[in-house]
């Protein structure tokens, strides 16, 4: 079994999709070595194992919603994408959605996986209540109220398996999407607040060619952003046809574009629930940077995008707001995404150091589930909570059960 894209070979002797809560009791209570696996979009051995794998997809989705609360209840093992059409048909919505809607729930909040939007806090901090199995087959549940739910919720895996997952909703809303071609780095590195705040969630899309252009991807929603009606804004120009963030590549599984209004689950995402883009060809690295620090960020990868553009297939920037989840790229300050979609070709992994040298003075936080070469020794750096988080998990896990190498290196920094 691999990842993804093809560049983990799984260590794992053994794979088990229980169907109900009782059957992943058992499954954890007798396993010395055991993890969860979702999508397995993860880009590098996060979720590895040399035990078993366990994936929750089997579980009954069992949808609850609480009107009072703003709540919606369900099994981790459901797909982003899937969630927001059962919630859209009866008059709910999440706060937001990644690029992807074909993630699952539980993968993307236990890597801290985001959105975008200045107002938008990721996708993890949603979470009001979780269900898991802790080491000894043991069910635990904890709710908002319950201070451990800030160090629970990105645990990397590492806490137990979860099974359910509360989130705070909305009522639903709607969405316009408009695409803008031609439009400068100088003008995104000069008037960033501006074009970031344009609306309700903003990527800039860019390959760092030559000509150092690039797609603005503006989400509005219906409601809370105006209507749009410029033709040129920021030196570019609003597309008159649909676009794909791939220059050169068909739009045809991407959501709908042209200002069209439609569900939020059809427009947050860039490409179509119903088409799975991108899978074995691709790698990706993200860097999540304090917001004060993004333009100075951003300046200086422009020293090496020369070396940035034949390994890349898109770079995208986006924002999120601030969270108190210990282990979430945007703990504690308003970050700015900068992931790079690289080319299947090994070269891209030799700037990886590099890349990680040159966001260590911005304060860059590499993203959980993709390629990065941080040191054992920075975590600690990066991640105030670190050492608070590893006591829990030493409590919780006390054998490592849910351990494996990759949490092994960040552990040697926490001490």
């Amino acid at each position: 079994m691999r990842n993804w894209c093809g560049l983990v070979d799984f260590s794992s002797t053994d794979r088990v999709e229980p169907a109900s809560l009782a059957e992943v009791q058992q499954a954890v209570a007798r396993s010395p070595r055991i993890r969860a696996i979702g999508t397995a979009h993860c880009f590098n051995d996060l979720a590895d194992t040399t035990g078993t794998h366990l994936s929750v997809a089997r579980l009954p989705v069992d949808l609850e919603i609480d009107d009072v609360r703003s709540e919606a209840r369900f099994s981790a093992g459901i797909r982003f994408g899937e969630l927001a059409r059962l919630l859209d048909a009866q008059g709910w919505s999440v706060h937001n959605l990644a690029s992807l809607g074909h993630i699952s729930v539980a993968g993307a909040v236990a890597t801290g996986t985001h959105g975008s939007g200045d107002r938008n806090q990721n996708l993890s901090a949603a979470v009001r209540w979780m269900q898991l199995v802790t080491a000894g087959g043991d069910v635990l549940e904890i709710d908002r109220d319950d201070p451990r739910l800030a160090a629970m919720v990105v645990s990397l895996g590492s806490l137990g398996i979860v099974t359910r997952i509360g989130l705070a909703i909305e009522p639903a809303y709607q969405v316009r999407q408009y695409v803008f071609d031609g439009i400068s780095h100088t003008a995104v590195l000069e008037s960033f607040d501006e074009i970031f705040g344009s609306a309700y969630s903003v990527s800039f899309f860019t390959t760092w060619g030559s000509d150092l252009t690039g797609q603005v991807w503006m989400k509005r929603r219906e409601g809370q952003d105006a209507a749009w009606t410029l033709d040129t804004w920021m030196g570019g120009r609003l597309c008159q046809v649909k676009q794909h963030p791939l220059p050169g590549h068909d739009p045809v599984h991407c959501t709908e574009q042209l200002g069209i209004a439609g569900p939020s689950h059809d427009r947050l995402p860039h490409f179509k629930l119903d088409f799975t883009p991108s899978s074995g060809d691709e790698r990706q690295t993200e860097y999540l940077v304090p917001r004060e620090q993004a333009v100075a960020a951003l300046a200086s990868l422009q020293g090496i995008a020369p070396r940035i553009a034949p390994l890349l297939h898109v770079s995208e920037i986006r924002t999120m707001a601030s969270d108190d989840l210990w282990l979430s790229g945007a703990y504690g300050r308003d970050t700015v995404g900068i992931h790079f979609t690289w080319v299947k070709d090994p070269a891209a992994l030799t700037l990886l150091p590099e890349l990680d040298d040159l966001f260590e003075p911005f304060g860059g936080r590499a993203h959980w589930g993709k390629l990065h070469a941080t040191p054992a020794a920075a975590y600690g750096r990066r991640y105030p909570r670190l050492v608070d988080f590893m006591a829990m998990r030493s409590e919780m896990d006390e054998r490592g059960k849910f351990g494996n190498s990759h949490l092994a290196w960040m552990e040697s920094s926490a001490g």
